[in-house]
């Protein structure tokens, strides 16, 4: 385990689960819930498993109260945002048995949203990642990078 500056926070980024990740105190609320965990454990798998650049979890817990977590991931080319998106929900399904409540941008892959409700995957094209720059919007919010996934 190694310990990383995010933003102006201490973070332990880990290479396990999401549901052992620790924070330097930035998470009043605790951990996630075990449902929430595995969720966001299986979208950075997915999301790892077709080569997502820079995936990210945000803690948005502290900020609203509709849901938990966003997860950021991006692709190259059209092509890999849609393959991102597909083995988020296939991973999601496989650990969880759930799909999606609402799926938004599968024409375009410009940016895809996955909303399973508690947890909101984003997977976008770089161009767009960097015009909506959701980290910044959310940088208060204590965030969570995998070092690699297994």
């Amino acid at each position: 385990m190694s310990h990383v500056a995010l933003r102006g926070r201490a973070l332990c980024a880990r290479s396990g689960p999401l549901s052992e990740a620790l924070t330097s105190g930035e998470r009043a609320r605790g951990s996630f819930s075990p449902y929430v965990a595995t969720l966001l454990d299986a979208a950075l798998e997915g999301a790892g498993e077709k080569l997502s650049l820079d995936s990210v979890v945000l803690d948005l817990r502290e900020f609203v109260d509709s849901f938990d977590a966003l997860v950021l991931a991006a692709g190259r080319t059209d092509r890999q945002v849609r393959a991102i998106a597909e083995e988020v929900e296939r991973r999601v399904h496989q650990h969880l048995g759930v799909t999606p409540i609402h799926v938004e941008g599968w024409d375009s892959a410009q940016w895809i949203a996955l909303d399973y409700g508690d947890v909101i995957v984003h997977v976008f094209d770089e161009e767009t990642r960097d015009y909506y720059d959701l980290e910044h919007l959310w940088s208060s919010a204590p965030a969570y990078r995998p070092e690699r996934l297994r």
